[in-house]
């Protein structure tokens, strides 16, 4: 059997991640999967549902009222959890059930968790405020991970209707013929609203003309500096830090493992917080996908003309 190293598991890490698994869970998981892969024949599946039943045995600590060790295993299952994905990725043994088990295993975790979290500390204290907050979580859990995948389809449907019309108008208008464009638009064959081509790419363009030196502006001296935001997009990005700083690991993290540390007086303060904030990133991530649908429209619909004789 090969003998990993350690680059050769840091090599299986993402490209870019959350700033909670690359600060406080990699460090650790990188090494314990080393472990795992030189010593023993776990399989990815099987991190997975070990994962899963101390993720189980979370949410028994926090149903009985013992947030410590709640949060402690709770830690510890989203660390094997981040270690079967390398051990697939470094021996080439992930499989489309483990996709769909990783999947399912993460999403019964938190529900589990949120229920233990709230009706342990509503038999403690009996507050409804708890009760609320599973429920939230849970709600919000939920429609962040159904929310992403309709997201990527919305995408990927947008690009394929910007190639499908690109190739639509290419395949009834000859390249460079202005005019064979607008009589296909006013024979209604294509939208006149979803034919877009740049006007430079269809006029003659003017002649070039040639600054004289002396007209020319000096450029400053090592450039300009980019905007402090770009730059701080760049730092993360050295450090494999996704640009969006609240996403649901952040979340789950705070609600399951900071706040129950800090202990019953901060559960409901950071539970909010940090929701109120996944749900803000929620909301951007969706404005964004709105502006690119806007920016490309649906698909033309080309009718059968012949085609245009150069």
């Amino acid at each position: 059997m090969r003998a990993y190293s350690l680059d050769d598991v840091h090599a299986t890490r993402k490209r870019k991640d959350s700033w909670w698994t690359v600060f406080l869970v990699d460090p650790v998981a990188c090494r314990l999967t080393l472990l795992v892969a030189n010593h023993t024949s776990i399989t990815p599946n099987g991190l997975t549902r070990f994962s899963l039943i101390l993720g189980m045995c979370s949410a028994i600590c926090f149903a009985a009222g013992r947030l410590v060790p709640g949060a402690l295993l709770f830690y510890l299952s989203f660390m094997v959890d981040c270690m079967d994905g390398k051990i697939a990725r470094l021996k080439g043994t992930g499989t489309a059930f483990g996709l769909w088990l990783d999947y399912v295993g993460d999403r019964i975790r938190v529900v589990c968790c949120a229920a233990g979290l709230a009706s342990g500390q509503y038999a403690v204290t009996g507050e409804v405020a708890y009760i609320l907050l599973g429920a939230g979580v849970a709600v919000l859990d939920l429609f962040r991970y159904v929310n992403a995948p309709q997201m990527k389809r919305v995408r990927e449907v947008v690009k394929e209707n910007r190639l499908g019309r690109l190739a639509a108008v290419e395949s009834v208008v000859a390249p460079g013929h202005v005019r064979s464009a607008e009589a296909v638009v006013a024979a209604g064959h294509v939208r006149p609203v979803e034919v877009v081509m740049p006007r430079e790419a269809i006029t003659p363009r003017e002649p070039m003309r040639i600054v004289p030196f002396e007209e020319r502006r000096p450029r400053p001296r090592g450039g300009k500096r980019p905007k402090l935001p770009r730059r701080f997009g760049r730092m993360l990005a050295r450090r494999r830090v996704r640009s969006h700083l609240i996403s649901g690991i952040e979340f789950h993290a705070a609600v399951f493992v900071v706040a129950p540390l800090v202990g019953r007086v901060a559960l409901v303060p950071l539970a909010v917080a940090s929701g109120a904030l996944l749900l803000l990133n929620e909301v951007f991530l969706i404005y964004r996908m709105w502006l690119f649908s806007r920016v490309v429209p649906a698909a033309p619909l080309v009718e059968k003309v012949p085609r245009v004789s150069v």
